[in-house]
C-alpha cells in the first residue's frame, strides 16, 4: 500500500470531511438540542433520558453488518446508501411538532425515527471505519483519529454556537416552531455534504473481502472465542452501563433544572471542546507509543472526575456544570478514538468490522438497560420532590454518584486485565 498516494490522500482528507459533517448532524439530534425539540412536545424528564440513550438500543443492528459484508456488494455503496438513509431520518425529527396529532403519536414517531435512523448509521458505522481507516497507516492510527477529532471539535464549536444562538432568537420570537424548521434545512444540507465526503473516498479493493465469507463458525472463533477479544467486550458493558445510567438525563437537566439557555449551553460545549482539542494530539501521541489501552485509561480518569463534580452540581452551584463539561469533553480525547482503535490490538485486521459490530452490539444492549434503570431511578426521585433522607437531591446527582463508582470499577478493570494483555502489531 502507498499510503503517500494522492489516491490514499484524498480518501484520508475526504473521510475526515465525512466525519466533521457526520459530527454537526450528531450535535443536533443530541443533548440540548434534543432535550429543546423533545421538551416542546411535551415529553417527560424520565422518558427524554430514554430516548437520548435510544443510540444505544439501535447498537444491536451492527449484528447485521456481519451479514452485510458477506453480500458481493459494494462497502462504498452500503455505507453511503444506509448513511443518506440515517440522515433523512434524522431530518424527519424536527417535522414532530408540525404533525397534527396527540402527544402519544409524536412521541412513537420519535422513537421510531431516532431508531431508524440510528439502525441505518450503525448498519455500516464498522463498515465505515474499517473501509475509510484502510487508507490509514497503521503507525498513525492515533494521529491521524485526532487530527479528525479536532477537526471536528473547532469547526462544531462555531456551528454550535451560531445554531444555538438562532434557535435562542427563534424562542424569544415565540417561534421556537420556526427554529425547528431551520434545523431541518440544516440537516438537509448537511445530508448532502456527507453523500459527497463519502463519494471521495477511495472504493475498496476487492482483497478486503477475503474473510467476508467465511463460515461464522470462524468469524466467532476469531472474535468472541479470543479471550483478549472477550475481555475487550466485558470492558466495553461496564463502560456503557456507567455512561448511559446518567447521560440521556443531562440534556434536561442543563436546561430545566439548571435553568440554563440553548446559546449558554452551546458556549460551555465550545469552551470544553477547545480544553479537548489542546490535549486530543498529546492523548493521541502517548496511545501510539503506548498502547491504546493506556490512552482509554486516561480518558476514564478524567470521566471519572466529571462524574465527580456532576454529583454536588445544583441551581446554586450551577457553575459546576462547567467544570464537568470541560473535564467530560477532555475525557473522550482518550476514550473516544481509542474504544475503536484498541480493538486492532487483539484481533486479526481481517475481522475487525465483525469484532466491532459484536463489541458495540453486545455494548449497546446493556447501555440501553442502563438507562431504563435510571430513568426509574429519576422517576422515584422526582416523584418524591428530589426529596432523599429528608435532604432536597436532584436525581440527576444521584445518578452522577453511581456512575462515578462503576467507573471506579472500569478503571480497575482496564488497569489490571486489559493492560496486561498481548498486543498484536498490525
Amino acid at each position: 500500500m502507498d499510503f503517500n498516494s494522492q489516491e490514499y490522500k484524498r480518501s484520508r482528507t475526504s473521510y475526515m470531511a465525512q466525519c466533521t459533517v457526520e459530527h454537526f448532524v450528531s450535535l443536533l439530534v443530541t443533548d440540548a438540542f434534543l432535550a429543546k425539540l423533545l421538551t416542546h412536545i411535551g415529553i417527560s424528564d424520565s422518558l427524554i433520558g430514554i430516548i437520548s440513550s435510544f443510540v444505544t438500543m439501535a447498537f444491536v443492528i451492527q449484528l447485521l453488518s456481519i451479514f452485510v459484508v458477506r453480500l458481493n456488494v459494494s462497502t462504498k455503496r452500503i455505507v453511503m446508501t444506509c448513511d443518506t438513509i440515517s440522515n433523512f431520518f434524522f431530518m424527519l425529527l424536527y417535522f414532530v411538532p408540525f404533525i397534527p396529532a396527540s402527544k402519544e403519536i409524536k412521541t412513537v414517531f420519535v422513537m421510531l425515527s431516532i431508531f431508524i435512523a440510528y439502525a441505518g448509521k450503525y448498519t455500516v458505522s464498522s463498515l465505515l471505519f474499517k473501509w475509510a481507516n484502510t487508507y490509514v497507516s497503521p503507525s498513525q492510527r492515533a494521529r491521524y483519529s485526532a487530527n479528525k477529532e479536532i477537526i471536528s471539535l473547532v469547526s462544531g464549536m462555531i456551528f454550535t454556537a451560531v445554531i444555538g444562538r438562532i434557535i435562542d432568537k427563534f424562542e424569544g420570537l415565540d417561534n421556537l416552531a420556526g427554529g425547528f424548521l431551520f434545523i431541518t434545512i440544516a440537516i438537509l444540507i448537511l445530508n448532502i455534504c456527507n453523500f459527497i465526503c463519502l463519494l471521495m473516498i477511495k472504493k475498496e479493493d476487492v482483497s478486503e473481502h477475503k474473510a467476508d465469507n467465511e463460515p461464522f463458525s470462524v468469524v466467532l472463533k476469531q472474535t468472541l472465542g479470543n479471550k483478549n477479544f472477550r475481555n475487550i467486550v466485558i470492558l466495553t458493558i461496564i463502560w456503557n452501563i456507567a455512561r448511559y445510567f446518567t447521560a440521556g438525563f443531562l440534556g434536561v437537566y442543563k436546561t430545566k433544572d439548571l435553568m440554563l439557555s440553548l446559546f449558554f449551553v452551546q458556549i460551555v460545549n465550545i469552551i470544553a471542546n477547545a480544553f479537548r482539542v489542546f490535549i486530543s494530539k498529546p492523548i493521541a501521541r502517548y496511545s501510539d507509543k503506548h498502547s491504546y489501552a493506556k490512552g482509554f485509561q486516561l480518558g476514564l480518569i478524567l470521566e471519572l472526575f466529571a462524574y465527580i463534580i456532576l454529583i454536588f452540581t445544583t441551581n446554586n452551584t450551577w457553575w459546576f456544570i462547567i467544570l464537568y463539561t470541560i473535564l467530560h469533553s477532555c475525557s473522550y480525547a482518550g476514550t473516544n478514538q481509542n474504544a475503536s482503535n484498541i480493538t486492532y490490538s487483539y484481533v486479526d485486521a481481517k475481522y475487525i468490522a465483525q469484532a466491532m459490530a459484536i463489541k458495540n452490539c453486545i455494548g449497546g444492549i446493556f447501555g440501553f438497560g442502563a438507562s431504563l434503570l435510571g430513568s426509574k431511578v429519576l422517576d422515584i426521585i422526582q416523584s418524591n420532590g428530589n426529596i432523599i433522607f429528608g435532604i432536597h437531591i436532584y436525581a440527576q446527582q444521584v445518578l452522577a454518584g453511581i456512575t462515578a463508582l462503576i467507573l471506579i470499577i472500569t478503571l480497575i478493570f482496564t488497569k489490571t486485565v486489559i493492560e496486561k494483555q498481548k498486543v498484536l502489531k498490525q
